[in-house]
């Protein structure tokens, strides 16, 4: 691929349509037990898959998460590490993961009653499976018995199967539809590798190039629009966005180069571009709505961010770098719309009783006469909000951070206190388990 960058999920996933935001972004934190984690891909259910790293020895392995259960590890095909890049309707699960201990990594697939299988390769010795549709049809790269790398389909009926070149040595899929259209990138005759959409009745199909050399498809919606990137006449990557009707779209950026990675079946694509602050390049991801443009989805407090899928309910997922002294911490990520909980352009006054907003960016944020009545904010970063008037009575605000925030006349009755930073700087184990008194 070419990359930029190295909760209620369930309770309010629903019908199709593209969300103009604005986001709250959740940390999902390392789930694993490590230091870093990265969130591939979410379903309708908002079952969130992607890897982690592990406490034990700093190995990355495959994870599943929802809301009600968190985290869990997916384990390996018998090697140290595994990854996790996609997962369809009915929770099951593809990725790759190391074969031995120091061996050669195969793609899977992973199922609650099957556990994880190893998906083979096309007679080389590696495979890596990107996504899958919801009838099991699997898709990825592997190598070849002459150490070509090329694009494959996966049935339990047909296995895996090849699906060719634009007439170079390589080829990857990266998304597939649930009409079993596959798109991804080939190497051409002329050798510049070319986006392709592959399907049985058609074959593989160049999807041509924005202007320049290169372009890459990395999903696809059962529409048939495809996104990916590609370099424009002037050099930078563009993100683009594909139909039979309309070719190949220029979809712009947040400053300069952008590269979209996902599509949901309303058309909102996800994807990361370069943005200009503070004087310094970086890079941010994006959601864009043909009625709202490119909305950048920001961070969790640091520097980089990036999308890698979004679900129907316009739930995205993705990584976002938080810095540890000089060291960047990647953290897996959702962004939320505040559309799906039931509020406007603003938290203000909005009705967030019961909500799970457990490691939710809110820093700076207007959540003036907001009910958030037994909400669970744990590991929030509400530091600098302006809560006058809120309810938070019974809420869950162990580990959350205070520091700075305005609760003038907000209730704060049965709050849970548990190493809560309060609003005076202290923490609330030093005040006898509690922030009032230090509001």
């Amino acid at each position: 691929m070419l990359v930029l960058l190295a909760i209620l999920l369930a309770a309010h996933a629903g019908g199709a349509h593209a969300a103009d935001g604005p986001f709250i972004p959740i940390d999902l934190g390392t789930l694993l037990g490590g230091s870093t984690s990265f969130a591939y891909a979410v379903n309708d259910s908002g079952q969130v898959v992607g890897f982690s790293e592990t406490a034990a020895g700093g190995a990355f392995h495959a994870f599943l998460w929802t809301a009600a259960g968190g985290a869990v590890d997916l384990g390996t095909l018998g090697g140290r590490g595994s990854e996790a890049h996609g997962v369809n309707a009915s929770g099951q699960v593809v990725g790759f993961s190391e074969t031995v201990a120091g061996g050669a990594y195969h793609a899977f697939s992973w199922t609650v009653k099957g556990g994880m299988i190893d998906l083979g390769t096309l007679g080389g010795s590696f495979s890596v499976a990107e996504a899958v549709n919801d009838s099991g049809e699997v898709v990825g790269w592997a190598e070849t018995a002459d150490g070509a790398l090329h694009a494959f389909s996966w049935t339990v009926k047909g296995g895996m199967i090849d699906l060719g070149t634009l007439g170079g040595s390589f080829s990857f899929a990266f998304g597939v539809n649930n009409g079993g259209q596959v798109v991804g990138r080939s190497d051409t005759a002329g050798g510049g590798p070319h986006a392709f959409s592959w399907t049985a009745a058609g074959g593989m199909v160049d999807l041509g190039i924005l202007g320049g050399s290169f372009s890459v498809g990395e999903a696809v919606n059962d529409s048939g629009q495809v996104v990916g990137g590609g370099d424009t006449a002037d050099g930078p990557v563009h993100a683009f966005s594909w139909t039979a009707a309309g070719g190949m779209v220029d979809l712009g950026t947040l400053g300069n180069a952008s590269e979209a990675s996902g599509v949901n079946a309303s058309g909102q694509v996800v994807g990361s571009s370069e943005v200009f602050l503070g004087g310094v390049w970086d890079v941010h991801a994006f959601s864009r709505t043909a009625a709202g443009g490119m909305v950048d989805l920001g961070t969790l407090g640091d520097h980089g961010s990036e999308a890698s899928g979004v679900n129907a309910s316009g739930q995205v997922v993705g990584v976002t770098c938080l810095t540890t002294g000089t060291a960047c911490e990647a953290h897996a990520v959702l962004w939320q719309p505040i559309a799906n909980l039931g509020c406007d352009a603003t938290l203000a006054g909005c009705n967030l009783r019961g909500a799970n907003l457990a490691g939710a960016y809110l820093k700076d944020g207007d959540l003036r006469r907001a009910n958030l009545r037994s909400a669970n904010l744990a590991r929030a970063n509400l530091s600098g909000a302006d809560l006058t008037g809120a309810n938070l009575g019974g809420a869950n605000l162990t580990n959350a951070d205070l520091a700075g925030a305005n609760l003038t006349g907000a209730n704060v009755k049965g709050v849970v206190w548990f190493n809560t930073i309060c609003p005076d700087g202290t923490n609330s184990d030093a005040n006898k388990g509690t922030c009032v008194g230090h509001l």
